[in-house]
C-alpha cells in the first residue's frame, strides 16, 4: 500500500499494477497495469492480473473502501 493506492507485484518480474478508490466510485480503479508477457515467466501478463485484481479487491475490502459483495447464491434452489 501506499497512501490510497494497492500495487501488486510479482517479485522477480515486471509485471505490476496499482489500483486505487476514487471517491464516489463503487469500485477499484487500475493504473501503471502492465502491457507485456515476462518471457521468463509461464504465467502471462493477463494470468498475473486476474490474480492481482482478486487480491487488491480482497484488500480494499479489508480496509473498507469497497462493500464486500453478496455472497453467492446455492447451487441448487428449492422451490
Amino acid at each position: 500500500m501506499r497512501g490510497k493506492e494497492l500495487i501488486v507485484t510479482l517479485p522477480g518480474s515486471n509485471y505490476a499494477v496499482t489500483y486505487f478508490k476514487r471517491d464516489g466510485s463503487p469500485g477499484l480503479l487500475a493504473k501503471d497495469i502492465v502491457q507485456k508477457d515476462d518471457p521468463r515467466l509461464p504465467q502471462t501478463a493477463a494470468e498475473f492480473l486476474s490474480k492481482a485484481w482478486k487480491l487488491a479487491n480482497q484488500k480494499a475490502t479489508e480496509l473498507g473502501w469497497i462493500k464486500r459483495k453478496c455472497p453467492p447464491l446455492p447451487a441448487t434452489l428449492d422451490s
